[in-house]
């Protein structure tokens, strides 16, 4: 993704809005928001591009603690479409007077754990149609994924005991694997670059996973990018 090096970053919060800023003006999204608890330091952070109007009203009104897109979404380990959410009373709590902010209850939210217990959620809307909806979702959802974890990341890192506890440490032929899988290699073409199986090639991939507490490849090489062990080109 052509988006801000956030592992470059000062890591403050005005860099994290503008990298969900940018992001939606990549993916064509209307708003973004991410939200994490650290259990390291028991802080909560969080950081949105919603107009101000909009997070006073939601704040004023402590729409936070009937949200099911948080609550429900940080349970989930895979990515939730609001839609599923539609059924919870606190759902239509929350978005009853979204119209009036621009608001739209169509949305989806990417939850992202790391290996002491921390949970983020990013969560991002689009005002359209159903049908453009379902495209645009399947075309973007790899992306928002891998912007999940170098969001989700970057802030545990802003926490310098985050730092030392979270730092994984990889092999160099499980960067290897990551690396090509970053250039867009299968895991065939990987076993024959490297010389080795295709079954060697998914231990390596299952056992980079595993330390980076990745749920899919694709976070796995959000994370290792994140962390500097590989370098998209």
């Amino acid at each position: 993704m052509d988006l801000i090096d956030l592992g470059a970053s000062d890591h403050s919060g005005a860099e994290f809005t503008e990298y969900l800023g940018a992001l939606c003006d990549q993916l064509e999204l209307d708003y973004a928001s991410y939200c994490a608890i650290n259990t390291v330091s028991d802080a909560v952070q969080g950081f949105a591009t919603y107009p101000v109007e909009w997070i006073e009203h939601y704040m004023g009104n402590g729409l936070q603690n009937l949200d099911p897109t948080i609550a429900v979404s940080a349970r989930s380990i895979a990515p939730v479409d609001w839609s599923r959410l539609q059924r919870f009373d606190g759902f239509n709590a929350v978005f009853a007077n979204g119209r009036d902010f621009g608001i739209s209850d169509r949305g989806l939210t990417v939850p992202i754990r790391g290996p002491y217990g921390e949970c983020g959620l990013l969560s991002v809307t689009r005002d359209t149609s159903e049908r453009e909806w379902a495209l645009l979702k399947g075309n973007i959802l790899t992306t928002l994924q891998t912007a999940a974890v170098n969001m989700h990341d970057a802030v545990m890192q802003s926490d310098k005991l985050s730092i030392a506890l979270r730092r994984p440490v990889l092999s160099q032929r499980e960067c290897e694997v990551l690396q090509w899988i970053a250039a867009g290699k299968s895991q065939q073409d990987i076993g024959d670059i490297l010389s080795i199986s295709f079954r060697t090639v998914e231990v390596h991939l299952r056992s980079a996973r595993s330390k980076l507490s990745a749920l899919t490849t694709a976070q796995a090489v959000g994370r290792g990018i994140s962390l500097g062990f590989i370098h998209p080109k």
